[in-house]
């Protein structure tokens, strides 16, 4: 199966009674109603809409895994174990799963003490009760202090050393891992020309010039910190702590001859030791620095720049009681994560002494983006499946298909922000709104 296919209709099915119909009537409370997708167990029994997208139990399991964590998490655990299936488009699927349960107003409902009981009747019925299963393997376990060097470097580890290979079945050419910037609509243009547009405007609203001292916090594989001195002449610092990105650029430095104009470092945001940087860029790194944390990393960005410089943070924004993006990407992408409304952001970046000049929102951008790096993942799913394995593919599966629905949703946003430290008052920016930064 593949997310890429498409949802074979159902007119004609019926149910048949087993596994399926009395987990489809033990459920009927928490969901109200009848099951919003078509339900096939391992027994060979099925229940709901004939025409709904059709959601396969392989093993008791995945009941087990649903019993002990009701919602999104057990669901995650089952599917990237493969104990649950999705056939067809699984975006199509998760799509009409959250429309029904916005219709029925299920949102934050949680199992009530009957319906959790009618779930254990049935559970033990099928032989799905049991010990707790252990999380799957790809699932993050983290330790130490929240936050601590030793634990950012972990939870850094988790996500960002896969290996450079796995990255660049998803990647555009850049290797750029956050939100492009779509000009134009010509079925020719692709991200990696989306890419090149972000890293460009970034630089103009830099204001970057020949010879300038650039620092790029949190630089990842290296797309603006490369771009930023091949284009622009810039003078370059870019600093991250997972081993593989530095690996990655280095070698791209040796390759393009840029040696005397880029620098990276294995090196925590909060090691920086030098300042008097005529510009810092930070780009979807500040996400991953902490609530407790993000003064420091403003105050980093603020101590690091000249009176006068322009700090551009591009950063993903989010509302509601998952400030991390939720249980699955709390669990097997970013844990630790924490995001909030843009608004608040720019309170706390101006708190550090920085002065916000333009916030630039480029939510739909990230639809386009993810989508597109979707296709890529897909076309390359037996080259992944190689490298790291069938229960990590799907775990990337789920969380692009997922990302994209949030960003289209408006669940998630993202925004660059610009910012300037003031010299006596002075920003050094233009009075209008240059219009070359679109």
């Amino acid at each position: 199966m593949t997310a890429t296919q498409t949802t074979t209709t159902r007119t004609t099915t019926t149910s048949v009674p087993g596994v399926a119909t009395e987990v489809a009537e033990a459920l009927a409370p928490f969901v109200g109603g009848e099951l919003p997708v078509r339900l096939t167990a391992w027994d060979g029994s099925s229940a709901g809409p004939a025409d709904a997208p059709h959601v396969v139990l392989r093993s008791p399991r995945a009941l087990r895994r649903l019993l002990r964590h009701p919602g999104e998490l057990g669901a995650a655990q089952a599917y990237v174990t493969g104990e649950l299936d999705v056939e067809g488009d699984l975006g199509t699927a998760l799509t009409h799963v959250w429309d029904v349960a916005h219709e029925r107003g299920l949102g934050g409902i949680r199992p009530t003490p009957a319906t959790l009981a009618a779930v254990v009747k049935v559970a033990k019925s099928v032989g799905a009760l049991g010990i707790p299963l252990p999380p799957p393997a790809s699932q993050a376990v983290l330790k130490g202090r929240l936050h601590s060097l030793g634990r950012d470097r972990q939870a850094i580890h988790h996500h960002y050393d896969l290996s450079n290979e796995f990255y660049e079945l998803i990647l555009d050419p850049h290797m750029a891992y956050s939100c492009g910037y779509w000009t134009s609509d010509d079925p020719d243009y692709t991200v990696e020309d989306a890419q090149r547009d972000k890293l460009d405007l970034v630089c103009r609203k830099l204001g970057l010039e020949p010879g300038m001292r650039l620092l790029d916090i949190g630089c990842g594989w290296g797309s603006m910190s490369l771009y930023a001195a091949e284009h622009f002449g810039a003078q370059v610092t870019g600093v991250t702590i997972a081993a593989e990105q530095k690996k990655l650029i280095d070698a791209r430095i040796a390759e393009r001859g840029l040696q005397d104009r880029v620098e990276i470092r294995l090196q925590d945001y909060r090691d920086v030791p030098d300042s008097g940087f005529d510009a810092v860029v930070s780009l979807e790194m500040g996400e991953h620095v902490g609530q407790r944390n993000y003064r420091t990393y403003t105050h980093v960005l603020h101590n690091r720049v000249r009176p006068g410089g322009r700090v551009l943070i591009q950063q993903m924004s989010r509302r509601g009681r998952h400030p991390g993006g939720g249980p699955f990407i709390e669990s097997f992408i970013a844990p630790d994560m924490t995001m909030r409304p843009v608004g608040q952001t720019v309170d706390l970046i101006e708190e550090s002494g920085l002065e916000v000049r333009d916030v630039h929102a480029l939510r739909e951008h990230y639809v386009r983006t993810v989508d597109a790096w979707h296709d890529t993942f897909e076309a390359n799913w037996d080259r992944a499946v190689a490298l790291v394995g069938e229960e990590v593919a799907r775990v990337w599966r789920l969380y692009l298909v997922g990302g994209s629905m949030a960003f289209r949703d408006g669940r998630m946003g993202v925004d660059q922000i610009l910012s300037v430290r003031p010299d006596r008052g002075t920003s050094g920016l233009p009075p209008q709104r240059p219009t070359t930064w679109s």
